[in-house]
């Protein structure tokens, strides 16, 4: 199918069936019928022949590369609802391209086929409490013990996305070394009914358009088989970044639909509002915001394509993929926040999807790694590259 066609058929889906719902229930996804809502809007994608886009073919899927994933998954993104539609929300879509990475065959029949038909979510558990992994993975403190046929894992994880309600989750816990040690990280594929694998709460958030929460979990003696090890023993931390580079650009993409869809929202607003004699868009200070969110609009749009064609080309695009994060978490935020200021009152009502959408985007700027961490790995990077240059 041609990306043109699943970019509309995706904006037929979005404006006729996700929109009015997310329009109905101010984007809380619970609210609007939680899983069964989930089944709803991916029947409908089904039908229309665009769910799981980004997928392998061999496993349902379309097998988009990232370039190509862009307008889809922005297309997608307008509603809050749109990639739940989709089976292109996190985690499970940044699950599904580790999998199809990584996997065995056999885990790919057992975890990634359910997953990309959307019989089955997922979650990703690595961040823990402190003074467990956080912004620094290397504080990794759930631990597996190798025993006869498997392991036990052991530990305490929070802030795992979409975990009531997931089939299954991978997990990440130390098999070498203890917490601040460089490696001995270990991801393990382990299915939510698992005895001794608990999820305890939900951690209350400011976002609410997230389908099973972002819950806090334990672990106790879980068992996992050998077989059920993904990739291989002690290189958890380097199959990781197979998953968090594209994934941060996938967020990208679904989050600059939204705030377009924000944009669009507040230009109508002041086009056709009076005041102190003028349209609201005639005057100086409104244009200043309305260019500036054009700009910042275009600038996440290019840095996010720069990563995905070094992505489509093979590699790690680990600067790439960095500075286009790091840029879009903070941009996007600001053309939120300004689209709020331009609607006024309206802003920060439920008439509109202006307050929304920059309460779902603000913690962006926290998720996949704080934009202070992104900072700091780029400035490292750079001193590596220029210092020892002759002047």
């Amino acid at each position: 199918m041609d990306v043109r066609e699943v970019v509309e058929r995706t904006t037929d889906l979005v404006t006729t069936v996700a929109l009015p719902v997310e329009d109905e229930h101010d984007g809380d996804v619970e609210a609007a019928g939680g899983e069964v809502l989930r089944v709803r809007l991916q029947g409908e994608a089904r039908a229309r022949g665009i769910l799981s886009p980004h997928a392998p073919v061999d496993c349902g899927g379309l097998g988009l590369g990232m370039v190509d994933r862009s307008p889809v998954f922005e297309a997608a993104g307008r509603s809050l609802f749109g990639p739940l539609a989709l089976n292109v929300h996190a985690p499970d879509e940044g699950n599904m391209h580790l999998l199809d990475h990584v996997a065995t065959d056999t885990q790919r029949r057992r975890f990634l086929e359910p997953l990309v038909r959307g019989e089955v979510r997922s979650g990703f558990a690595m961040t823990e409490p402190a003074p467990g992994a956080g912004a620094d993975p290397a504080a990794l403190a759930t631990r597996a013990t190798k025993v006869d046929g498997g392991w036990l894992v052991n530990g305490r994880k929070w802030f795992i996305t979409g975990a009531d309600g997931a089939g299954f989750f991978i997990v990440m816990a130390r098999t070498r070394g203890e917490p601040g040690e460089a490696g001995g990280a270990t991801m393990f594929l382990a299915s939510a009914d698992s005895p001794g694998l608990e999820v305890l709460r939900h951690i209350g958030t400011m976002d609410r358009s997230m389908l099973g929460g972002h819950c806090e979990m334990s672990f106790t003696d879980v068992f996992v088989s050998d077989d059920d090890v993904l990739g291989g023993v002690d290189e958890g931390f380097r199959y990781a970044q197979v998953r968090l580079g594209p994934a941060r650009m996938t967020h990208v993409m679904r989050w600059t639909g939204a705030v377009q869809r924000a944009h669009e929202v507040a230009v109508r607003h002041v086009a056709g509002r009076e005041a102190f004699g003028a349209r609201l868009a005639d005057l100086g200070m409104m244009q200043q915001m309305i260019a500036d969110n054009e700009i910042d609009l275009a600038a996440t749009r290019a840095l996010l394509m720069r990563a995905c064609e070094e992505l489509d080309a093979g590699g790690r695009a680990s600067e790439a993929t960095s500075v286009a994060k790091t840029f879009a978490a903070e941009a996007l935020h600001r053309v939120a926040d300004r689209c709020v200021q331009m609607c006024g009152g309206l802003g920060v009502s439920s008439d509109l999807p202006v307050a929304r959408v920059a309460r779902e985007i603000r913690p962006f700027r926290i998720y996949d790694g704080p934009s202070e961490v992104h900072r700091w790995s780029l400035a490292r990077r750079a001193v590596r590259k220029y210092a020892q240059q002759p002047s």
